[in-house]
């Protein structure tokens, strides 16, 4: 299978998808090695592709110089675009075909991040899209290219994606997530987080709402205090940080 990124740059499916396990930091979803900034940006000299570039911060998939193979990925979460739209809508998903990705030609390209972010109740899954039109039409394909990451296409041009079991892969920064399963009070604080940070809530939040910066600050205050899980807590707490700051005291 063939596949169109923006701006008419293609790569082919292959058989290989990445066995790197993703990092969820409620900003973006990674899937690299790279353990720190000075790694990563040996990375991005020694790979090409889609790539942020100052203030401008499109999704980023990036090959190996020689084999032209997927080597690593980042996926802009829609929350931290004032573009963002976010919908109960959601597309009904093929089953998956695990896969990487070949480039079909060693060149640089910009592949727009997807600002609309769909929702499933308790958060399980998180597909964030192109735009609304795409819950117009079957997505045709989903290519697994990484652990519960996957790409979505519609006739042959991809046109969002997809990160499954969101709470597992929360982590900050750097590091790589805790292995064991997230518990109960984390995945609860996971969609409470995303309410906060997305449209309708967001709205009320900024407009000072009573109600909405009560449920601001309780947030804040359950993962401040929040013992098990810790790693997790803190990646939900930077998730809302800029809110607490703003409006916290509110």
């Amino acid at each position: 299978m063939r596949l169109t990124f923006d701006g008419g740059w293609r790569a082919t499916v292959t058989g290989e998808p990445l066995r790197i396990t993703p990092r969820f930091t409620g900003d973006s979803v990674r899937v690299v090695h790279y353990a720190d900034w000075n790694e990563r940006e040996r990375f991005v000299r020694d790979t090409f592709g889609s790539q942020e570039v100052m203030w401008d911060f499109p999704d980023v998939l990036r090959f190996d110089k020689d084999s032209r193979r997927l080597v690593g990925a980042e996926f802009q979460m829609p929350c931290t675009s004032p573009n963002c739209e976010s919908t109960d809508r959601v597309p009904v998903l093929p089953a998956l075909r695990p896969g990487g990705l070949r480039a079909d030609e060693v060149q640089d390209f910009r592949h727009e991040m997807c600002p609309v972010l769909c929702r499933v109740p308790g958060d399980t899954v998180l597909t964030c899209l192109r735009d609304l039109d795409v819950l117009d039409e079957p997505v045709e394909a989903r290519i697994g290219i990484a652990p519960d990451v996957a790409l979505l296409v519609q006739h042959g041009v991809i046109v969002g994606w997809s990160l499954t079991n969101p709470a597992q892969y929360l982590t900050t920064a750097y590091a790589d997530p805790d292995p064991a399963p997230p518990s109960p009070a984390t995945r609860r604080l996971l969609t409470e987080c995303l309410d906060l940070v997305t449209d309708p809530l967001i709205y009320d939040v900024e407009d000072r709402d009573p109600a909405a910066l009560a449920r601001l600050r309780a947030a804040d205050e359950a993962l401040r205090v929040q013992r098990e899980d810790r790693h997790r807590a803190d990646a939900l707490a930077a998730m809302i940080a800029n809110l607490v700051d703003i409006y916290g005291n509110w």
